[in-house]
């Protein structure tokens, strides 16, 4: 099947070309041919098509496919201008595809289809380069001198290939943004970072900066308080954000305390409430890019690697700054899932912590900003999702 030369009805020395989906060869001169007008509105589409009489609305459907490669064809309606008697109203793939197209012989179709997302592309997009990548990667292994050490690196290219952090983005409107870029370039390359993300195949499509102004928030009781989030995982890895930058934009905050972050953050690729399993995850992600960090990281007690043990909440290896609250999940589907309960409102706090109370304030005001709930005394509250 192919497109024709417009509307307008053809001229005794015109040809048209004709193409059967089950023939890739013109059919003979003398052969009956189905034509159909094909109206695409979101492309400004107007032209008659040419069909073999073998032809079903599968076939239409594939070729429409091919010609506006971008648009969802599997969801599409195709609607009969001037239906005739023993057309119907709409024909769509799922339940359609075996109608002849002979029966749809000198009709005017007019098509709908949804336009494929951004976000799947993107995804397919990712995909694409990672497989070139470990292709490459593993061709260029196959001719390598075969020994043990070099086969090693290899099977290590490869994975670093895959497993990674497949785009770096800084923010262009801030400060600086080739300082930030080199910032999450030395993310990326961190010999314990990159062995995390091989040990637990982990592959990222976007690593990119927060913007400390969109995610810093006075509390709403006139205390002082103040929420601060480090981190956000959107869709199990899509993306990740970090928190770069001091609230001032003069400078950037401690490597190893983001590098912690990004732990955290890669812990949600595979959980998104904080439980059990979330942890045990953390604590193992982040013992690995200690111990694999032979630049600065793990320390050697006889035998035996070993990496300094998580405190039980986000912080350093000492003991964590009061009024720190962890995160509450990932994001799924653009909206904030709240990790432990499905309320959001403030709630009672009688006996609850103080820390449990921050914790109820900082999930109330992702619910609802205009939203008041009881606090303790103003203190520094971080976020780190």
């Amino acid at each position: 099947m192919e497109p024709t030369e417009p509307i307008e009805p053809a001229g005794p020395n015109e040809q048209q070309h004709p193409l059967s989906a089950s023939d890739s060869s013109s059919p003979a001169p003398d052969e009956a041919t189905v034509e159909i007008t094909i109206k695409f509105p979101p492309e400004k589409h107007n032209q008659k098509w040419v069909f073999s009489p073998a032809d079903t609305f599968e076939h239409l459907i594939m070729s429409l496919s091919v010609e506006f490669p971008s648009y969802d064809w599997s969801k599409a309606k195709a609607l009969p201008e001037k239906r005739r008697p023993g057309l119907k109203s709409v024909y769509t793939p799922a339940g359609d595809s075996n109608v002849a197209l002979s029966a749809l012989d000198s009709t005017t179709l007019r098509l709908l289809a949804p336009q494929t997302s951004a976000l799947s592309t993107l995804q397919a997009q990712r995909e694409a380069a990672a497989a070139w990548q470990a292709k490459r990667a593993l061709a260029r292994a196959r001719y390598a001198r075969p020994a043990s050490a070099a086969a090693a690196q290899r099977v290590r290219t490869i994975e670093d290939a895959s497993y990674t952090f497949h785009t770096l983005r800084p923010l262009p409107h801030l400060p600086n943004p080739g300082r930030s870029l080199a910032f999450l370039e030395r993310l990326r390359d961190d010999p314990g970072v990159r062995a995390a993300m091989r040990k637990h195949r982990f592959s990222v499509g976007l690593l990119t900066e927060m913007d400390p102004a969109s995610h810093t928030a006075a509390s709403q009781g006139g205390g002082g308080g103040v929420t601060r989030i480090l981190g956000l995982n959107r869709n199990r890895g899509e993306v990740i954000e970090l928190r770069l930058r001091t609230d001032a934009y003069d400078g950037y905050r401690d490597y190893r305390t983001i590098r912690k972050t990004l732990c955290h953050e890669l812990a949600h690729n595979v959980h998104g409430d904080h439980d059990a399993d979330f942890w045990a995850l953390c604590r193992e992600i982040e013992r690995d890019v200690e111990r694999a960090d032979w630049k600065h990281g793990g320390r050697t007690v006889g035998p035996d690697e070993y990496a300094p043990e998580r405190p039980d909440r986000f912080g350093g290896e000492g003991e964590e700054e009061e009024g720190t609250v962890v995160d509450h999940g990932g994001w799924e589907g653009g909206t904030y899932v709240l990790g432990g309960g499905a309320g959001g409102g403030s709630g009672g706090t009688e006996g609850l912590s103080a820390r449990e109370i921050r914790a109820r304030a900082a999930e109330a005001r992702h619910v609802s900003p205009d939203l008041v709930v009881p606090r303790p005394p103003s203190k520094l509250t971080v976020i780190v999702d």
